[in-house]
């Protein structure tokens, strides 16, 4: 009898996946273009097993939401939906990033993720969009185009927070129309911006999703725009050329600093700093000024005096913190480090960092009111950012007119980041996982850590119930750097919300093939311990992540 019922609750699975699968086929996947709202165009397609995704799938190319913008221009929510033969009743909603614009392939892809581990080959139904506007839809623009959709307060709105509003509901009925059977369990995954809507969904429909998994996210979004300008003027005060006022030379003395400095406060050697609260105290960045013409592995007074001032964050003329500061971390090394605020590889952008470029226009066209009509060239896009005023620019972020009668703080945050309770999230159950890496370019870790610690004393020390956020060391925006940058925070989440076993530290690995990794690192991997604790060494081999122990600073 129990060897019977064994093996019936063992073939249990196979019997409900069975079910799916009797679904999962071509006729089911062209009905669904018959079942669609009326207000939806779908086109759809069953596809074979490919490098990406290892279940035959139909593939689901739709358009929503068709209107005309008050600036003149044609917008619809486009999207895109995956639905596996193997499907095991859960749904992801892939948040993309940047200035979205685009409708990335829903594979449920993440940093740290490798492709067997994305949401569509765990059993997801997957869908991405492109946040209600076309990237490609301004081509006189130039570099700007990107960005000018700010110029229609809707779409605004539907890049903060509306499209998900919008296409979430249509998903979800879509993908139950195919399968014929109810989703049991909801993700919103996302990061860099993805990661935003995921905090701004949490507290505007708390309801929407069982878990959410959150990576690097810019839930200040318009803050953070304002950094692009601060470092800007901050590298041109060492040398109109920005490209030379930090040189790969500069960023690499600079890191060697640091980790002389703080590598050991973990307990041991490694070119890895995991105490970095610890790190921020001990390092002493003016001890890198070159005290003679003969010294070497130093900078420059106005070199360090520039780093110093881009770690501290933007500020008025008053003194007042418009954004964040930032950590002293190894991955400021990193050539993404870099790119994002120094110098780029891309010749059609004059070698400019993404800061110039991306985060010019962004600050321009859709985080401030009334926008700036700036030019799609590299050098109208620097000289903005040089003749950014900290004083009378930066409150434009906050402000409202007509027919922006929603500010971009408004739209782009979390209706409650300042104080930040997520009660509703909570009370239906809901559970986040927040990863970020310690130097992270673009959003601050600090300003992440600021938010959780904010939300764990309002709830008297109950935030890890449901939220727990992670840190990697030497970790850029996205994957890179001196950094274990393999790690899967994905399948803790699920066991998480299915099993109700919360996630204590997830091990993470270095990649062979980052070039970033030292001699020292190759093989290793590391415990990520969730916030406050961080890794320390206990002992043993140090390359096994089962050397260390998640400890709290004292």
């Amino acid at each position: 009898m129990k060897t019977l019922l064994t093996l019936f609750t063992l073939a249990m699975p196979l019997f409900f996946l069975g079910s799916n699968i009797a679904h999962a086929d071509a006729v089911s996947c062209q009905a669904l273009s018959i079942k669609a709202p009326k207000s939806v165009n779908i086109k759809t397609a069953m596809k074979a097993p490919d490098k990406n995704v290892r279940s035959p799938y139909c593939l689901v190319s739709g358009v929503m939401a068709q209107r005309m913008g008050v600036d003149g221009k044609f917008y619809s929510i486009q999207f895109e939906l995956r639905l596996p033969n193997y499907w095991q009743g859960r749904f992801a909603y892939q948040f993309n990033g940047g200035n979205d614009g685009e409708v990335k392939p829903a594979l449920g892809a993440m940093t740290g993720l490798i492709g067997s581990q994305y949401a569509i080959n765990q059993g997801f139904a997957v869908v991405s969009s492109n946040g209600g506007h076309d990237a490609r839809a301004n081509p006189e623009a130039g570099l700007a185009g990107g960005a000018l959709f700010g110029h229609d307060p809707e779409a605004r709105r539907d890049y903060g927070y509306g499209a998900v509003q919008k296409l979430n509901p249509v998903a979800r009925s879509l993908v139950e129309s195919y399968y014929q059977a109810p989703i049991k369990y909801s993700y919103g995954i996302g990061q860099s911006n993805g990661g935003r809507m995921g905090m701004v969904v949490a507290s505007r429909f708390p309801d929407m999703f069982d878990g959410l998994l959150v990576g690097y996210p810019g839930f200040n979004l318009p803050k953070a725009a304002l950094q692009h300008a601060w470092d800007i003027q901050a590298l041109h005060r060492v040398s109109d050329d920005i490209s030379q006022a930090l040189t790969k030379r500069d960023l690499d003395v600079f890191a060697k600093s640091i980790l002389d400095q703080c590598d050991a406060l973990d307990g041991i050697h490694d070119d890895m700093i995991f105490a970095a609260e610890a790190c921020q105290i001990a390092f002493q960045p003016k001890a890198l000024v070159c005290t003679s013409n003969f010294d070497r592995d130093c900078l420059s007074l106005n070199k360090v005096a520039a780093l110093i001032r881009m770690h501290k964050g933007p500020h008025n003329s008053k003194n007042q913190a418009l954004y964040t500061d930032w950590i002293y971390d190894t991955g400021i090394r990193s050539d993404n480090w870099r790119m994002w605020k120094v110098e780029s590889m891309i010749s059609a952008w004059s070698n400019k960092p993404i800061s110039v470029v991306m985060g010019a226009a962004s600050l321009a066209h859709l985080f401030t009111t009334p926008y700036t009509n700036v030019a799609g060239d590299v050098y109208s896009l620097e000289k903005y950012l040089l003749a950014f005023d900290f004083d009378k620019d930066a409150a434009k972020i906050y402000a409202t007119n007509n027919p922006f009668n929603e500010s971009a703080m408004a739209i782009m945050t979390p209706p409650d980041a300042v104080k930040p309770t997520l009660t509703e999230f909570k009370q239906q159950g809901g559970k986040m996982i927040i990863f970020h890496g310690n130097s992270d370019p673009v959003f601050s870790v600090k300003d992440t850590v600021r938010w959780y610690n904010f939300l764990d004393f309002a709830l008297e020390g109950r935030a890890p119930e449901f939220v727990r956020l992670y840190r990697i060391p030497g970790m850029p925006h996205g994957q890179g750097g001196p950094s274990a940058d393999q790690f899967d925070m994905l399948q803790p989440l699920v066991s998480w919300v299915e099993r109700k076993k919360a996630p204590q530290e997830v091990m993470a690995a270095t990649r062979s093939e980052n070039p970033e990794i030292t001699a020292r690192m190759a093989g290793m991997t590391r415990p990520l311990c969730p916030y406050p604790s961080y890794a320390k060494y206990k002992k043993g081999d140090f390359l096994k992540g089962n050397s260390f122990q998640c400890v709290v600073a004292k």
